[in-house]
């Protein structure tokens, strides 16, 4: 299945929330690195872990399809 079809196929509910949370911590994540503010190191490395960690969440969600070939 070429990644564009799997990208637009459904995906089941549990994965479309997974999604969405991976999407939020993402956004948390990016908004922590790009405060205009000096931060501790610690806060902006975690910052940065959430951001990528969100960014593999959602892109894995996303293409995760309901298979009903079973």
């Amino acid at each position: 299945m070429k990644l564009l079809q799997r990208a637009s196929a459904p995906t089941p509910k549990f994965f479309k929330v997974l999604r969405t949370i991976g999407l939020t911590l993402a956004a948390v994540g990016g908004t922590i690195l790009a405060a205009p503010v000096v931060l501790p190191v610690i806060v902006t490395s975690i910052g940065g872990y959430m951001a990528l960690a969100g960014g593999v969440v959602s892109a894995v969600s996303q293409l995760t399809i309901h298979d009903d070939a079973k």
